[in-house]
């Protein structure tokens, strides 16, 4: 089995989210470090058009969205609370609206000028500049109505208050964590770790549970090039696909693209399709044939 590769940026939530799963998980791991915004030309050998971080990578498959990313950590580690299948719909409710209208309303009510300092800081004036042209762009191109200053704010204030209401154990959906804890923890974490905003003040619960997050750590890594991890790619082939599926596209040549934000898409063949998940075969020159992974949910396929 290859070891895990993780593309991903110190600053990206959705990272935060998967570096936490790999600690919970004890999953030893690879950490490829790349750009905060496009172009990301080893990612894009691997994955085409999409343009989101994190990646990751097992071999010569490749698995695009944190949701994929999830399902791959909990078949290598036996985590299976990690993976969206077979939840509660009260959690698969939760992760839904969590990951994308709470994360949103996170990120839009922490970015002041403080984060922006600290972009400064990590980064360059130059980079930060490019950096928020990159996100005014993909924010004109997405689909998702984002509440804006205030709202944002009343709006993570009221998910904190209801994270509170439900924490009468010591995870949010029982005294194990699953899914829906990590999908809470990484918009929190942005807000509140990186950006320093004080919203969990008078909420002993919940402040109590991002200590017991924080505490998984994210496990042992070591950094590689991304020369190396493409090298694994093509030192490797895709698993072997065992389940069936009986989508029309299944065999054709089609494009998949997130249908929320950050819209570009992937072109490859569609060789697996299943109510949760679509996985998509690619080659390029550089790493040969790859296998890259989808959730259904969020991801718009059609023909190419």
């Amino acid at each position: 089995m290859q070891e895990f590769i993780l593309y991903h940026y110190a600053m990206s939530p959705f990272s935060e989210k998967v570096r936490l799963m790999l600690g919970y998980a004890g999953l030893p791991w690879q950490s490829v470090t790349v750009r905060e915004m496009p172009p990301r030309p080893m990612l894009s050998a691997l994955a085409g058009g999409y343009r989101k971080v994190p990646v990751a990578q097992n071999g010569a498959d490749v698995f695009c969205d944190s949701r994929a990313i999830a399902d791959e950590i909990a078949r290598l580690s036996g985590k299976n609370e990690l993976s969206l299948a077979g939840q509660p719909q009260a959690v698969i409710d939760f992760v839904r609206t969590t990951d994308l209208e709470v994360f949103l309303a996170c990120v839009i009510a922490a970015s002041d000028g403080r984060m922006l300092r600290k972009l400064i800081r990590e980064t360059s004036l130059l980079n930060t500049l490019r950096f928020l042209k990159d996100r005014i762009t993909m924010g004109n191109d997405s689909r998702v109505k984002a509440v804006r200053g205030r709202q944002a704010k009343a709006k993570v204030i009221e998910h904190i208050e209801t994270m509170e209401s439900m924490l009468a154990e010591d995870f949010l959906f029982g005294d194990t964590p699953c899914i829906a804890d990590f999908s809470a923890y990484h918009g929190l974490w942005f807000a509140c770790d990186l950006a320093g905003k004080p919203w969990l003040r008078g909420y002993p619960k919940v402040e109590a549970w991002m200590s017991r997050m924080k505490a998984f750590g994210h496990g042992e890594f070591r950094e590689i090039t991304a020369d190396q991890a493409l090298d694994v790619a093509r030192n490797a082939t895709p698993q072997a696909i065992e389940a069936t599926s009986d989508d029309v596209l299944v065999g054709k040549d089609v494009e998949i693209a997130p249908d929320d934000y950050g819209r570009e898409p992937v072109a490859g063949k569609l060789v697996f399709a299943v109510d949760h998940a679509l996985t998509l075969e690619r080659s390029h020159a550089r790493v040969g044939q790859v296998n890259v992974h989808f959730p259904r949910q969020g991801f718009a396929v059609k023909p190419a």
